[in-house]
């Protein structure tokens, strides 16, 4: 199993077409066939469940997209790393982060760096703080922005001196919507919207003994999505201030818990990782913006 065979299975797996994979790929039906054949023989499993009109994965195939995806992801980040050790004016830097308003830090740092080195480029992936840190340790990812609390024995983190503000997200025509903060016995019989890990972690402590008898209608896991069921009356969202439109032109608005619920944030990276000269330089950035030491 080569990096061009992955590539030719991520492709068609996309394409869900022989035809049109080959024509995308520049080569022959016959010869990509034959590499999907020799890949299946080579794993000992059917990939594609083949009908006259499209390709479909099997379980088994789904399993190496996924795996193809993130070593197609590794030989890229892998190569550009390779390409600027020699360029110090620029390199590529991926970032994962949690949804937070937080990553107003890292594009002040961004935009500072790529005004001194105009080749450095950054890649940024969204996901919740389980996503981020899986693709972390397998190398797809430089430095993770999370939002605590989060199991940081294996990495480096710096603390960044920002802290993010729990409350509701709700329509603005909510009778709940009048006062200036929501406290737990305003929540009891709503239906609410609530995020997969603050459940397990602080919202969960600041319902106390109230969070059995909540009446939770749906959970997510990134804002954007829940903030929509929110503004078509499917319940009250329990989010992070500053990550929904809550303007003058919404139908929402967002009010604080109280007491007062904040979460801190930090940036992490691998132990013993290797920084290429522009990942050094973008941490120093971020360092020296507030004047923080590491913490391990």
């Amino acid at each position: 199993m080569d990096i061009r065979v992955l590539r030719y299975f991520v492709t068609v797996a996309r394409e869900g077409s022989i035809t049109n994979a080959a024509k995308f790929l520049h080569v022959t039906q016959p010869t990509l066939s034959r590499q999907l054949k020799e890949l299946e023989e080579d794993l000992g499993k059917q990939l594609f469940i083949r009908s006259t009109s499209k390709l479909k994965l099997t379980e088994e195939g789904m399993l190496l997209r996924k795996r193809a995806e993130d070593i197609l992801d590794m030989v890229e980040k892998t190569r550009d790393e390779f390409r600027s050790m020699d360029d110090i004016t620029g390199g590529d830097i991926h970032i994962g982060s949690a949804e937070t308003h937080a990553m107003s830090i890292i594009a002040q740092a961004a935009i500072d760096l790529q005004t001194r080195y105009s080749n450095v480029r950054f890649h940024i992936y969204s996901g919740n703080a389980d996503e981020v840190i899986e693709r972390l340790d397998r190398g797809l990812l430089d430095f993770c922005l999370l939002v605590m609390p989060v199991d940081l024995i294996k990495y480096n983190y710096i603390t960044l001196p920002s802290k993010d503000t729990w409350g509701v997200v709700m329509r603005k025509d909510c009778p709940l919507a009048a006062k200036k903060s929501v406290r737990v016995n305003d929540l009891v019989k709503l239906p609410l919207i609530c995020s997969r890990q603050s459940l397990d972690h602080e919202i969960a402590d600041w319902f106390g003994e109230k969070l059995d008898g909540l009446r939770i209608v749906a959970t997510y896991n990134l804002f954007f999505n829940a903030s929509i069921l929110v503004e078509e009356g499917g319940g009250y969202m329990i989010a992070l201030d500053k990550l929904v439109n809550t303007g003058k032109e919404s139908n929402l608005t967002f009010r604080p818990l109280a007491p007062k619920l904040e979460s801190g944030l930090c940036l992490a990276w691998k132990k013993y990782q290797v920084f290429s000269r522009a990942e050094e330089l973008f941490l120093e950035d971020i360092k020296a913006r507030f004047s923080i030491e590491d913490s391990e």
